[in-house]
């Protein structure tokens, strides 16, 4: 507990520095910035604004990196809420109730809660971080390829659980995002498989173009479908920012229930945050609801604040893996790698050991950083609602235009503008099917991952099977995986798990 505090103080030390202050403050602004404007995720804000810490100090850069990331989320749940288009994968349940809040003229509840839930994960998540990120350095070392591997499966089979809609189609979904993965150059042998000899897909395909295209252009086709007169105008007056003293009495469980979930699953590789946000919503869902309580998918502040503060949570524990492995679980963190390289610092467990300013001055700084940001975005909220009242004729140009930017600025590559076009129309007959994409992204993140772990423990096993099953934390993983999968398709749940689907 000593050794907690003194490096906590340490850290405190470090980031309450003027100039880290400052770069703390202007990357929450900027991420927020960026982050309101639909389609642009923290992926898209950091590749954008990575070159603009390169001429600063590493504390300083790293804090604003981390500034950035949360702003971007922050202003993810933002668009979310009011134009109900993700800023980011995981606001995607956030659209659910928040968008349904906001046509109730109740989107100052719905970003508060949002806001409020936010900071409160956060912190906890930051607690959480400085507590466990030492002896979880120890456990981190246990984990081996077929670990990894049985982790990822019990992932995705409880993707497939989370889906709304039919079984069927959340597993059609999960297996397309799989292949959609393979495409690309084999890890192993160099070969480029399933390019169809056009050199841009040698690469693979973006997360950013499949996340952009399905869930932000595909959005925006789908209003544009819809005649004039149909289409979503926002003209609902927003009444009291504050949410009132009967939607705290809902939201606090959620928000404790949601930043538990999210403190957990954040530190998975994978989708973390974006795992967490559905698991939290899903969880919500089957709690029953109170006398008087709105439905779930009519604006029910709970699928709000269980969500955001699931993927706050998940944001902040993220970094654990990234501190103490070294192994970047998303593509936020990947890009944060990007940026300790830059500054000749190796990411892995001797961060902690070897650069202690930096380690715990992160860590400081993360906490500064989610207070800066409820300071900020409860009172520009008005800003934000100013921002989207814009007429959709004039509006969904300038979303394209800035999806388009925020594509190319990640590759500089003209060919991923076509292909988030492409993937827009993909999203509209996912709509029109009424097929739920969520899963598609998650076997999308984690189908690489997957294959380069199974490759690993069969090259390590010389092509025995079965360490799949002899290692202990493997063999467990995969018995609650299978076990999933029986709760799931035995026919009193399935029964019920369509039930609860109903609303949607």
């Amino acid at each position: 507990m000593m050794d907690l505090i003194s490096n906590l103080s340490l850290g405190f030390g470090v980031a309450f520095t003027a100039q880290n202050l400052l770069y703390a403050f202007i990357g929450c602004i900027l991420g927020t910035l960026i982050g309101v404007l639909p389609g642009i995720g923290p992926v898209a804000t950091i590749a954008m604004l990575l070159p603009a810490t390169y001429a600063l100090p590493p504390i300083a850069a790293l804090i604003m990196l981390a500034g950035i990331y949360y702003g971007a989320q922050y202003g993810g749940s933002t668009t979310a809420i009011l134009v109900n288009l993700p800023g980011e994968s995981s606001s995607v349940v956030t659209c659910i109730d928040g968008y349904q809040m906001a046509r109730q003229g109740r989107a100052g509840p719905a970003l508060s809660a949002a806001g409020l839930g936010s900071f409160f994960a956060g912190c906890v998540g930051t607690v959480i971080l400085a507590a466990f990120a030492p002896p979880l350095t120890e456990l981190a070392f246990k984990f081996g390829p077929a670990e990894y591997f049985s982790l990822m499966i019990l992932g995705l089979i409880g993707a497939v659980v989370l889906a709304s809609g039919s079984l069927l189609k959340a597993i059609a979904m999960i297996v397309l995002g799989l292949l959609m993965g393979l495409v690309g150059t084999d890890v192993n042998s160099g070969v480029a498989r399933f390019s169809f000899d056009i050199p841009e897909l040698t690469d693979g395909i973006g997360f950013v173009v499949v996340a952009m295209g399905v869930f932000g252009y595909g959005e925006i086709i789908t209003n544009l479908a819809q005649p004039e007169g149909d289409r979503e105008i926002f003209t609902a007056e927003v009444k009291g920012l504050f949410p009132t003293l009967d939607d705290f009495k809902h939201m606090l469980p959620a928000v404790l229930r949601g930043t538990t979930l999210g403190s957990l699953l954040g530190v998975l590789p994978g989708g973390g945050a974006l795992l967490a946000a559905f698991a939290a919503y899903t969880l919500e869902k089957k709690i029953k609801l109170k006398p008087g309580e709105i439905e779930f998918g009519k604006g029910n502040i709970r699928g709000v604040a269980g969500p955001e503060s699931a993927n706050n949570a998940g944001a902040q524990t993220s970094f654990i893996p990234l501190l103490t492995l070294g192994i970047p679980p998303n593509a936020v963190m990947a890009l944060m790698v990007g940026a300790m390289t830059i500054h000749n610092i190796q990411p892995g467990p001797q961060v902690m050991t070897s650069n202690p300013e930096l380690f715990w001055g992160l860590i400081a700084s993360m906490w500064i950083g989610n207070l800066m940001l409820v300071i900020l975005n409860l009172p520009l909220i008005g800003m934000w609602i100013k921002l989207l009242t814009v007429p959709y004729r004039f509006m969904f140009p300038a979303i394209i235009l800035f999806c388009a930017i925020g594509v190319y600025s990640t590759n500089n590559n003209t060919f991923d503008i076509w292909m988030v076009a492409a993937f827009g129309f993909i999203g509209y007959i996912f709509a029109k099917l009424k097929v739920e994409a969520a899963p598609l992204l998650l076997g999308f993140i984690l189908g690489p991952m997957m294959e380069e772990n199974l490759r690993r423990a069969l090259l390590l096993s010389r092509g025995d099977w079965s360490v799949f099953v002899t290692r202990p934390l493997s063999a467990g993983l995969l018995v609650a995986a299978v076990l999933l999968l029986a709760i799931v398709l035995s026919p009193a749940i399935s029964k019920k798990r369509e039930e609860a689907f109903v609303e949607d």
